[in-house]
C-alpha cells in the first residue's frame, strides 16, 4: 500500500475530513486527537462509547480541545436503536410508536427533548431519522424504526422529527435514502434490491425525502440498497444517478450526502471497503461512516490513502472529494454556530418520552378478563437483534412488573417448544407472554397457542409491529421495545 505523509497538503486533509471513523473506550484515543489536528472533522460515537450522559459530555468536551467545531455523530434513533441509553433503554418512544399516536406536534416535542439531551452532551450530528416506509411487514432491519406505512403519515412526523431535532443545534441526517422499507434482506450482511416502479418509488418511498428535505434536514444517509429502476447495477450509495441525479438534481437537496456504515456487507463484501468508499465519494456522498465495527487508527490511515491515490490515478476528481470535504466543514460550521445560539434554547420536557409511549399502546380486552393483581409470570420470547438495534439493550416488561408485582418471576425463551418449557417455568401461574414481531416468527406464534390453551387468562404484550389478530385475554400493544414502552405496558397489564 502506498503511504502519503498526513496532514501534508489540501489533499490529504480534504480526504481526512470526509471520513466519520469511530474508536474503541469511553475516553479520547491519542490516535484520534492526532486526526483532529491534521484535519479529521468528524468522530462517530457507538454503544461502546457511552457509560453516561456526564462522561459523554466530558469525551466531547476532551476531543474538542483538539477541534472546537468537531462534528460528534451518533446513531441515536431512540425507541430500539438507542445509543446514548444503551444500558438501560431508552426514554422515548421509537418512530412506530409515533406514527400510531400521529400526532405531529407530540413527534416534534419528543425530538426537541432529544435534541436537548444530545446537544447538553456535546453531540451535534444524529443518525436520524429513519424516513423509510414500511412497506414490507417482513422487513427484517427497519419495522418500528419506521413511522408506518402510509406514505402520507411518514413524510410528516419526518419532517416533524427533522424540525424538533434541530431546534437545539443537532444535525438530523434523515434515512435510508432512497428508501429501506420494502426490502427483504438486512444490508448488515448482503446486498438488498428492490424491484418497484418508477410511480410507485416517487409516491411512496420518496415522499417523506421530499418532506425532510422541504423541513431543512441537514444530512441525509444512503442506503446500502440496488433499486434496479434507478440503476440496475450499483447500490444507492455508489451510484451517481441516484445521489448526483436524483437527490441533488431532480429533489433539490444541497446538505451533507452521509453514507451508511461502509463496513457493512453490502458494500464491502461485494466492492471491497477502500474500492466502495472512494466510489462512494465519486458518486456524490461526502461524508463516510465507517467504525462501527472497524474502530482503529490503521482503517482511517488506509481510506485517507486510498482517496489520496483515487485522486492521483484520475479515478476520483479532487474537486469532488474537496468539495465533499468543504460540505462536511460547512455542516460542522452550522452546528458550531447553533451551540452558542440563544435559539437553540429551550425549556427541558423529561416526561415527554413517556407520555409519547402511554399514548402509542392500545389494548384489546376479550370478554370479562379478571384485572392482574397477584404476582404473575413474566415470559419473554426473544428473536435474534438486528445489528442496528443490537443486544446490549434491555427490553420488555419484566424489570417493571417486578418493580410493580413484587414476587413475579421472569425468564426468557426463544426457537420450537418454547411455549412448553415457559409454560413449565410459570407453575402454574398467570403467564404475561411478550413477543416481538410476532408475525415474523412462527415459533412465538406456536409458544402463544400453546400458553393461551394452557391458561385463556394469559396476557400478550407485542412490542414489535403489530400483525397478528389480537387474543388472549388481554392483548397489549406497544409499537416498540424501548424502556419507556415497557413501563406503559406494564401499567397497562396491571389496568387490564
Amino acid at each position: 500500500m502506498t503511504t502519503f505523509t498526513t496532514g501534508a497538503g489540501t489533499l490529504t486533509r480534504d480526504a481526512l475530513a470526509v471520513l466519520q471513523p469511530g474508536f474503541t473506550g469511553t475516553t479520547a484515543p491519542d490516535w484520534v486527537r492526532r486526526r483532529l489536528a491534521e484535519g479529521l472533522v468528524s468522530v462517530a460515537l457507538f454503544g461502546r462509547n457511552v457509560a453516561d450522559p456526564e462522561q459523554v459530555t466530558a469525551l466531547t468536551a476532551a476531543l474538542r480541545t483538539e477541534r472546537d467545531d468537531l462534528l460528534v455523530a451518533i446513531d441515536e434513533e431512540a425507541g430500539d436503536v438507542t445509543r446514548l441509553e444503551v444500558r438501560t433503554g431508552s426514554s422515548f418512544p421509537g418512530n412506530h410508536a409515533l406514527g400510531a399516536v400521529d400526532d405531529p406536534a407530540l413527534t416534534r416535542r419528543v425530538a426537541r427533548e432529544l435534541g436537548r439531551r444530545l446537544a447538553a452532551c456535546g453531540v451535534n450530528l444524529n443518525w436520524a431519522p429513519s424516513a423509510d416506509v414500511n412497506a414490507n411487514p417482513d422487513n427484517p432491519v427497519i419495522g418500528v424504526r419506521s413511522f408506518g406505512r402510509d406514505p402520507a403519515l411518514v413524510a410528516r412526523h419526518t419532517a416533524a422529527y427533522v424540525e424538533g431535532l434541530q431546534s437545539h443545534g443537532v444535525a438530523a441526517c434523515t434515512k435510508h435514502f432512497p428508501g429501506h422499507g420494502d426490502t427483504s434482506v438486512d444490508s448488515h450482511h448482503a446486498l438488498p434490491q428492490i424491484d418497484l416502479d418508477a410511480t410507485t418509488l416517487h409516491e411512496r418511498e420518496l415522499r417523506p425525502f421530499r418532506a425532510a428535505i422541504e423541513a431543512g434536514t441537514r444530512a441525509v444517509m444512503t442506503a446500502h440498497i440496488r433499486v434496479p429502476v434507478l440503476d440496475p447495477e450499483r447500490p444507492a450509495t455508489l451510484s451517481p444517478r441516484i445521489l448526483t441525479g436524483l437527490l441533488r438534481d431532480e429533489l433539490g437537496y444541497d446538505g451533507l450526502i452521509v453514507t451508511d456504515g461502509m463496513e457493512m456487507g453490502a458494500v464491502a463484501g461485494t466492492y471491497g471497503l477502500e474500492h466502495g468508499v472512494v466510489l462512494a465519494i465519486a458518486a456524490g456522498a461526502d461524508a463516510i461512516c465507517v467504525g462501527g465495527g472497524l474502530a482503529d487508527e490503521d482503517t482511517v490511515l488506509r481510506l485517507q490513502n486510498a482517496l489520496v491515490t483515487a485522486v492521483r490515478s484520475g479515478e476520483l476528481p479532487e474537486e469532488r472529494l474537496a468539495d465533499a470535504a468543504a460540505r462536511v466543514r460547512s455542516l460542522a460550521a452550522w452546528t458550531t454556530g447553533m451551540r452558542h445560539s440563544p435559539s437553540a434554547a429551550g425549556d427541558p420536557a423529561p416526561e415527554i418520552g413517556l407520555t409519547a409511549a402511554r399514548r402509542a399502546v392500545t389494548v384489546t380486552r376479550a370478554a370479562g378478563p379478571a384485572p392482574v393483581t397477584a404476582p404473575v409470570y413474566v415470559a419473554t420470547f426473544s428473536p435474534a437483534p438486528n445489528i442496528a438495534v443490537g443486544d446490549e439493550t434491555p427490553w420488555g416488561v419484566g424489570a417493571e412488573l417486578e418493580r410493580l408485582l413484587p414476587g413475579t418471576a421472569t425468564g426468557h425463551f426463544t426457537g420450537p417448544g418454547a411455549g412448553t418449557e415457559a409454560l413449565r417455568a410459570a407453575g402454574g401461574r398467570r403467564v404475561v407472554a411478550v413477543v416481538r414481531d410476532e408475525h415474523r416468527h412462527p415459533w412465538m406464534g406456536a409458544a402463544l397457542d400453546t400458553l393461551i390453551a394452557a391458561g385463556p387468562d394469559t396476557v400478550v404484550v407485542e412490542m414489535g409491529v403489530p400483525q397478528s389478530t389480537p387474543r388472549g385475554a388481554v392483548h397489549i400493544t406497544t409499537h416498540g421495545a424501548a424502556r419507556v414502552c415497557g413501563v406503559a405496558a406494564a401499567e397497562a397489564v396491571l389496568a387490564g
